[in-house]
């Protein structure tokens, strides 16, 4: 039937498997739901991050850095950050992916302003809130990869090389992160650095292992 080929199920009528290249795009409501969570996660794991005094990659990490170097906000910086990247999401991924990673960065400075009124953490030891909160942050960009955006700046950079060049997402970020983090040892102490570094390495192996194209079709 139409290149199907029946199945037989225990109790159950003989139906034909689910097509092999089908794929089921996310619903408008999915999306918007997706983007929250996974941009509460990203900013949670970058507030673990600076009670932890140190540092990751990407605008997020460079934006974190200068918080260290000035008396900006984090939400505050993360924005004028990410400005000069839209430019390209424009250009190279259309403005529904760009619009979406713009509110994306929004929401992620929104969260940012609640989470020190609302979660008073004590200064946290670099050996726990490093793992923890880039394992947040990997977590949290995957489902706004997912649901088609980003969170600006080296994401973008990232998911244009896959897309344009075949280069894997985690791997391109990994190594724009290591300028970021070289930098760290400007305003932070080379023992948290080498902690950031570490940290940055597992979060890129979250992307570069679990955001491939050709396993999630969704």
């Amino acid at each position: 039937m139409h290149g199907y080929k029946l199945t037989r199920m225990s109790g159950t009528e003989n139906v034909p498997p689910w097509p092999e290249n089908r794929t089921i795009p996310h619903s408008p409501a999915e999306d918007v739901f997706g983007v929250l969570i996974g941009t509460f996660l990203a900013s949670l794991g970058l507030y673990v991050l600076q009670q932890s005094e140190a540092v990751t990659g990407g605008t997020a990490g460079l934006a974190l850095l200068l918080t260290y170097a000035t008396s900006l906000n984090f939400s505050t910086l993360f924005l004028l950050v990410n400005l000069p990247f839209f430019a390209l999401a424009i250009w190279k991924k259309g403005w529904t992916f760009t619009l979406k990673t713009v509110a994306a960065v929004a929401i992620v400075s929104g969260y940012a302003l609640l989470h020190g009124p609302m979660l008073n953490l004590p200064e946290l030891n670099p050996l726990y809130g490093v793992p923890a909160g880039n394992v947040l942050v990997g977590m949290g960009l995957l489902a706004v990869f997912r649901h088609g955006a980003s969170l600006g700046g080296f994401n973008i950079v990232a998911l244009v090389a896959q897309e344009r060049l075949g280069w894997r997402a985690g791997y391109v970020q990994m190594s724009l992160d290591v300028v970021v983090i070289l930098m760290a040892l400007v305003v932070v102490s080379p023992l948290n650095v080498l902690f950031s570094a570490l940290g940055a390495v597992l979060l890129n192996l979250i992307l570069a292992l679990n955001h491939r194209p050709e396993r999630y079709r969704a």
